[in-house]
Formats: structure tokens, sequence, C-alpha cells
């Protein structure tokens, strides 16, 4: 570890090279959130805090640039192990990482506090033709907003609003722009499924993927192995009128049985008294989802969730957000998760205030709803009922 530290010190500000080119900026990120929770049969409450820094820097080189993002996140519970029975995501939403670039500095009963380097790539750009990326890096093949299930690489928890930066994935990916609206590109990326510190799972993806414009519609399709099975999918986006239109759906083949995920969404904004008001609203069915509460266990001890696929349990589920912005400097917005599976709900409004260009400040809390008593078929009784009443305050804070 210290090696890997001292190693990256060094590419960030020294060395001969980089004396001689200007110095690189380092830019940083501050997440202070305290929240309070409600205590359930599946969640002891309390107060908490969740604090996350991050510093981050991209040197170059010539033809070369190295990516760094190096974070620190401390966690407080009042009552109980830090994040147990909490909002899922909280620290870092995992997918298999390959190379151990994270550490736990403590672990306690109420405290856990560890770093982490969520970026760490080289990226040679020889011409403008050509790009190519070695290490932890952000890859994001989605086209709709919020459920994405056609994406391959790790995505967004939709009920996490305790992250600012999508989760990076260790891979090599080469991208070619033949053309001003095409693109090919080609990503080789070895995960790791673990259970605490114990290697449980090795898979590789080799995937290809190209993206064109087409009549004002974005198409894009990719196909290869995605974790050692055969996989692909077809996206596409455009706009009708005011509205925005985006669907995308993947087939995959896992033990030999195939597997349908899909999502599709409209979005829009449009002034209502005055102000911006942004409407969107998509529809998800995924085959690796549960069908109904009696397969909820299933699904948490499945693949998928193992290596961070899943951003809902259920098999179809809904999404719904609005934010509007009642002034310049504050937005009111609310999201709801509606699992057709099992019927539950999760709604999470907030608020966001700009207090400068550099910090912003939120309030905001989540509200299950749902069968919340589990039995001897259904030890979860659904997805959403089971989340305890939260809510919390969060300061963000750029330099």
């Amino acid at each position: 570890m210290k090696r890997t530290l001292a190693l990256t010190l060094l590419l960030l500000g020294s060395g001969p090279a980089l004396a001689r080119a200007q110095l690189p900026a380092i830019r940083g990120y501050n997440l202070t959130v305290p929240i309070w929770s409600d205590s359930t049969d599946f969640a002891v409450g309390g107060f908490g805090l969740i604090d996350r820094a991050r510093l981050m820097s991209r040197p170059a080189v010539g033809d070369l640039a190295l990516e760094a993002a190096y974070e620190h996140v401390l966690t407080y519970s009042q009552r109980a192990a830090p994040g147990a029975g909490s909002v899922v995501g909280v620290i870092v939403p995992g997918g298999g990482e390959w190379a151990k670039l994270q550490w736990t500095i403590a672990e306690e009963d109420r405290v856990a506090w560890g770093h982490r380097f969520d970026r760490l790539n080289l990226q040679w750009a020889p011409t403008e033709l050509l790009q190519i990326n070695a290490g932890r890096q952000t890859i994001s093949w989605a086209t709709t907003l919020i459920l994405t299930p056609a994406d391959p690489f790790i995505p967004f928890d939709p009920s996490d609003p305790f992250r600012e930066y999508r989760a990076g994935v260790d891979a090599l990916r080469v991208q070619a722009f033949p053309g001003q609206f095409t693109e090919f590109d080609f990503v080789v990326r070895p995960a790791k499924t673990r259970v605490g510190d114990h290697v449980v799972d090795e898979t590789l993806t080799v995937l290809a993927r190209a993206r064109t414009l087409w009549q004002g519609w974005e198409l894009s399709a990719w196909g290869g192995a995605l974790h050692d099975e055969p996989a692909g999918a077809v996206s596409t986006s455009g706009g009708i009128g005011r509205v925005a239109v985006r669907g995308e759906a993947s087939l995959r083949s896992v033990d030999d049985e195939l597997f349908f995920r899909g999502t599709a969404g409209i979005d829009t904004r449009f002034d209502l008294l005055s102000r911006d008001l942004y409407l969107v609203f998509e529809y998800q069915h995924d085959e690796f989802g549960a069908s109904g509460a009696e397969d909820l266990v299933t699904v948490i001890s499945s693949g998928p969730f193992a290596r961070g696929e899943l951003q809902a349990l259920s098999q179809d589920i809904t999404v719904g957000q609005a934010a509007y912005q009642v002034h310049p400097l504050l937005t009111l917005d609310a999201l709801v998760l509606w699992s057709l599976s099992d019927g539950s709900l999760l709604l999470a409004p907030g608020a966001t205030y700009s207090a400068s260009n550099e910090v912003t400040l939120r309030l905001g809390g989540f509200v299950g709803f749902g069968d919340d008593v589990s039995g001897t078929l259904d030890p979860i009784p659904s997805e959403y009922g089971i989340v305890p009443a939260i809510f919390y305050a969060s300061v963000s804070a750029f330099f």
C-alpha cells in the first residue's frame, strides 16, 4: 500500500518530465452528511454521519495523461455498525474491482474509515481518432437516465444521494472516432467478486460497441462476453417534439439460460410559472430481478447482485423524478421508485440550495411504503417496505 501511495504522489507532483511541463492542477471535493433513520425490524436506527473527501488530478505530458482520484470515507452510526440496514451504496458501490486499491483504516462497532483510489488510469491519445486508457476508470454505456440495465459497467444506485462520482472499473479501453458522429469502443475488463476479503469468483469481460447518429437519433449496439458469458445490447435515444425518448435492451446468457433486461423512458423540460420543471419517467423489466417478494432472498444471493449489476431488486419497476427551480439558487425535487413486482414504493423528496459556485446545501429524506412484516415464506416482505424513514442534510464543497 505504501509503495502504491508513494508512486501515485510521485506521478502527481514530481519527476523530471512533469517538472518541465505545467504543474498538474489538484481539485478536491468534500461531502458531509448528518443523517437520522428510524428503527425497524430490519434496521437499527439513530443518528449517523457520512463524510467523504476526494482529491483529483490529471497531469499530462504530450500524448500521455494520468488520471487519479483518491478518496477517504468515514461513517459513524449512533447505535450499530455504519451502513447496517441503511441506504445501499453509501460507501462505494462494489462491482468486482480487480486491483486492490482500497483499504480499511479503522472498523469498529460505530465507526468505519476507509480509503481508496476511485480512479487511477493512464491515457494515451496519439491522434484525435484514437484514445487508449488502462487502469481504474469510468466507463458508461448507458442511454436511459436512471435505470440502465444495458450498461455492462457499475451503475449508479438511483436511491443513493451520497455520491457525486460514478465508481471506476479496472479495464483496458480502446476508443476510435472515425467520423464526427461515429465511435467504436473496445473494452477488456477482469473482475473479482469478493465476500469480505475473500475472492469467491473471477470473471473476464470482453466487449465491443459501435455508436452513431442517424437522422437525429443516436443508435448504438454492443456485444461480446460479459463476466464470461455471451451478451449483447441495443440502445437508442432521440426527440419527438419537446420530449426526449430513450430505450435500451440487453440479452444475457447465464448458465445457458437467456435473460432479458430493458428500460424505456421519456424526459422533458418546460416552463411553469416562468421557472423550469424537469420530468423523467422510466419503466424497467429485468429478468435478473424478483418477480415477487418470495424471490427477493434469491436475488440478493445471486451473482449479478454480488457484482453490483442491479440498481433495483424487482423484476418490474418504474421510476419518476421531478425537479422544479423555484429560484435560481433553489431547486425542489422528488424521486419515486415503485416496484410493480411486490407493490412497494420508495419516496425520496429533497431541496437543493446553491450557496456559492463551490458549495451546495441539501435537505432530503426517504420514506418506504409497503409490506414490512416478514413471514416464513417471505423473509423479506417487500423491496421498499422495509426501508426505514431516513432524513439527512448534506454540504458539498468543491475546490
